[in-house]
């Protein structure tokens, strides 16, 4: 039987499972956790909890289940959805991850490691290139996002072309349940048909259903060749065409496909310290595309070339430029990378993150691209993205020189436009941020009603008292 305790109660219960130290209670000290990363959200929590093992997840989860205490996982708290924060009631407590930061295991003959949940991705990607192997998961954030977060999410990023989303490169998890009951799968087997796929219900529940502690996650061989050209498209629907043309020229080498209008490419150049226009001209679309191998004498600079060629013979593409060292490819990619600090320069911001069949891009860019112009004067449209994969980060910025707050004050009628031609054309209205707290109206407008029914049933069968991130992605009872 659930009993609520007072906040005295439940601080002496913490202390007693951590110890003083990894009970942060004073104001400054957890102030950074209890906003999110784009600043829409901020709370407050009864503590911030920093568990150094995985026995005490479980003894938390278990006296916050027992006291009906809210329980916001967060690791590196670089969300764009507000997942990672508490409310404002004072209730609830902030789950760092950050002290699970071990590396247990690695294992090259079975292309395979296991990680706990608070090490930080870029670590990670080091880690396996000790041992000649390659972790593919890369994200603008990796320098301080959490594996456990990105599982959390179900993080996409550069490479979801060729290795998939977080999903598909978790081979099991360790994930702590509500009422503290630890459940593991880390043995590394890729072919397990004994029931239920019960990793793939935490991965993407954003911490609703239980805590990830640790995951074996799979690595592949190490790229030893890699091709990189930053190319001059005149339409999104050139860019479509170019990438099945890389990908059947390329046997199916082709690891990353990244649109990029030639705002952004303004934007970076001028707020971005170091950031050069890769070509000479001005096109109104760029790709950044890349081709890799685990063969180092894969031809893949004349296979890139000779592809580039043809489709300019083709009439899809206007110039480009390939990069002839590591120097240029990273200068390439730091452009890419560097277009939502660019925007945060520039000002207010309106983001969608979006994703449909790439068959719908350039219908959706021209009708979308379309409505802004007619009806937003005030605005800028940058939309950028992973367009090999069909996900594509719709952004609307205001002008310089405009009020930001007319921008904002559009916000809903915006979000409601791009996301009814979002779902007319069958896509959806989160790609790889998640719901968290942003969307869950949006949630609840879009999915069928089946779907919410049995989220809320799945929900409800594993934290039937409510406490695992409340009021992320469900809303509270």
């Amino acid at each position: 039987m659930a009993t609520e305790v007072t906040p005295k109660v439940a601080l002496a219960g913490f202390r007693r499972i951590l110890g003083a130290d990894a009970v942060l209670t004073d104001r400054d000290a957890i102030a950074p956790c209890l906003t999110d990363h784009r600043k829409l959200y901020e709370g407050t929590a009864l503590a911030v909890l920093r568990p150094g093992s995985v026995d005490e997840v479980s003894q938390l989860l278990a006296f916050c289940n027992g006291t009906r205490i809210g329980v916001v996982p967060q690791g590196g708290n670089t969300g764009y959805c507000g997942g990672a924060t508490p409310d404002g009631s004072g209730r609830q407590v902030v789950l760092s991850l950050a002290r699970l930061a071990r590396l247990r295991s690695i294992d090259a003959t079975n292309h395979s490691m296991i990680a706990e949940a608070g090490c930080i991705l870029a670590n990670l990607q080091r880690e396996a290139e000790a041992v000649d192997r390659y972790f593919p998961l890369s994200l603008g954030s990796e320098g301080s996002c959490q594996v456990g977060g990105n599982l959390s999410t179900n993080a996409g990023g550069l490479n979801v072309l060729r290795y998939g989303m977080a999903r598909d490169l978790a081979l099991g998890l360790e994930v702590v349940l509500a009422d503290g009951r630890v459940l593991s799968s880390l043995g590394g087997l890729r072919k397990d048909n004994t029931g239920y796929d019960l990793k793939s219900l935490f991965i993407g529940a954003e911490g609703t259903l239980g805590v990830i502690t640790a995951a074996c996650l799979k690595l592949f061989p190490r790229p030893r060749a890699v091709a990189t050209a930053f190319v001059a498209v005149r339409s999104v629907a050139a860019a479509v065409d170019l990438l099945n043309l890389l990908r059947e020229a390329s046997g199916d080498r082709l690891s990353s496909f990244e649109l990029i209008p030639h705002v952004a490419i303004e934007l970076t150049t001028r707020h971005i310290p170091g950031v050069a226009q890769p070509l000479a001209g001005e096109y109104p679309w760029c790709v950044l595309c890349e081709l890799g191998s685990a063969r180092a004498a894969d031809p893949l600079d004349s296979m890139l070339e000779n592809a580039l060629r043809d489709a300019m013979d083709g009439g899809l593409l206007d110039d480009a430029a390939l990069a002839q060292n590591e120097r240029q490819r990273a200068a390439f990619w730091r452009l890419r990378e560097s277009i939502p600090e660019a925007q945060r320069h520039e000002g207010a911001s309106l983001k969608h993150d979006i994703a449909l069949p790439i068959a719908s891009l350039a219908r959706f860019v021209d009708e979308a691209s379309a409505w802004i112009a007619s009806n937003l004067p005030e605005a800028m449209l940058v939309a950028y993205g992973h367009v090999g994969d069909g996900n594509l980060h719709f952004n609307v910025n205001a002008r310089a020189g405009t009020d930001p707050l007319r921008l904002v004050a559009r916000a809903d009628e915006v979000q409601r436009v791009v996301h009814d031609l979002v779902a007319s054309l069958g896509g959806s209205i989160s790609a790889e941020h998640g719901i968290g707290r942003l969307k869950v109206p949006e949630l609840e407008r879009y999915a069928p009603p089946a779907k919410l029914d049995l989220m809320r049933a799945i929900k409800h069968a594993l934290d039937p008292n409510g406490i695992m991130n409340p009021g992320k992605v469900l809303r509270s009872a």
